[in-house]
């Protein structure tokens, strides 16, 4: 009787050890940068996004989407005519991918094999920006930035179904792969939740301190929300009641967000060139592992979670322009040539 209950508790404990538990890859899960590949080509950049399945990374290009190979960082295609592209959803099992245009209101779909352009979907919406794929109902989701609203298109019909008022400006979203969709909401320090179901925002949930929240990552399993700030902050909070779980300092100017759940840690990359990494020590607890120095710039990555691996985009910068009445905050010129993706990984 007393070797059942014990081992009865030690399950119990397994369970709970299972649960909290982050395996890492080296001692300590600090990154390094492993390698860097010179992409060149024409045009700013905006977001990016992987394809694990062909080892691509998309990356948007002002008016066309770079395609790069992820191990050898050679470029392997190109989507052309995406005219203010912002962003880019990858719904692997589709094998199809989508572009949020803004400058001409639509959407671009594209084959994931071939690379090549299937069809252009207009939306209602103003602005198209932040995309992404929700794989329960099989929809894109374009967030519009100028009209405050989503798009949500039938990624198997290629048709636009509803639209989704905001509550204000959207930036980056993330999905639980249940039930919700949650979008950062810029200019409101808050983070809307979208049901798929309904196609209605079900929930707000505002920030402890943190402001203009761009990027945003999740732990599905434990149920984290991380949102990254223009105030040097993350912002992490429960994914089910919206409660503010911890604030840790970031570095400046982040776009993008990313969870690795096997090594139980957040990323954001920052424009100030540092890319800070934040370590899960349970679902309670958080604490700012590293500030790794990147290049400036390199505010948007994508992540690939099988390698450990971020790839970030930047270039050189030159000088600044003098402000103009068209250009009142004029940004810097880049270097012809001298785009580049930084990978980050850990050093093993």
């Amino acid at each position: 009787m007393i070797k059942q209950s014990a081992l009865g508790l030690f399950l119990v404990l397994s369970l709970i050890l299972d649960q909290y538990a982050f395996p890492a890859a080296n001692s300590d899960g600090r990154f390094t940068i492993v390698n860097k590949f010179n992409a060149g080509g024409q045009g700013r950049w905006d977001l990016l996004s992987f394809d694990a399945s062909h080892h691509h990374i998309f990356i948007s290009r002002s008016s066309h989407v770079q395609v790069v190979d992820s191990e050898t960082g050679k470029v392997v295609g190109d989507i052309p005519d995406t005219d203010g592209v912002h962003g880019i959803a990858i719904a692997e099992d589709l094998n199809l991918g989508f572009t949020s245009n803004g400058k001409s209101n639509s959407v671009t779909v594209f084959d994931l094999n071939k690379l090549n352009i299937l069809e252009t979907i207009k939306v209602n919406g103003v602005n198209p920006d932040a995309i992404t794929y929700e794989p329960k109902t099989k929809h894109i989701l374009s967030f519009n930035g100028l009209s405050h609203s989503v798009s949500v298109i039938d990624a198997i019909a290629r048709k636009e179904v509803a639209t989704i008022d905001l509550p204000g400006k959207p930036e980056l979203a993330v999905s639980d792969n249940g039930d919700n969709v949650f979008v950062n909401i810029e200019d409101k320090n808050e983070i809307a939740v979208i049901d798929v179901n309904t196609n209605k925002v079900v929930k707000i949930y505002p920030f402890a301190s943190g402001t203009e929240p761009t990027g945003l990552a999740i732990d599905i399993k434990h149920h984290r929300l991380f949102s990254v700030c223009a105030n040097n902050k993350m912002e992490i909070l429960d994914s089910e009641t919206g409660h503010v779980v911890s604030e840790v300092p970031i570095g400046g100017g982040p776009d993008s967000a990313a969870f690795d759940s096997e090594l139980g840690i957040a990323l954001s990359s920052n424009g100030d060139g540092t890319l800070t990494v934040v370590k899960e020590s349970d679902p309670d607890h958080f604490n700012v592992l590293q500030n790794l120095t990147t290049q400036k710039g390199a505010r948007t990555m994508v992540y690939d979670e099988t390698l450990h691996r971020a790839y970030l985009v930047t270039a050189t910068f030159g000088e600044t322009p003098p402000p103009t009445a068209d250009q009142p905050k004029p940004r810097p010129s880049t270097v012809p040539d001298s785009f580049v993706i930084l990978v980050a990984g850990q050093q093993l």
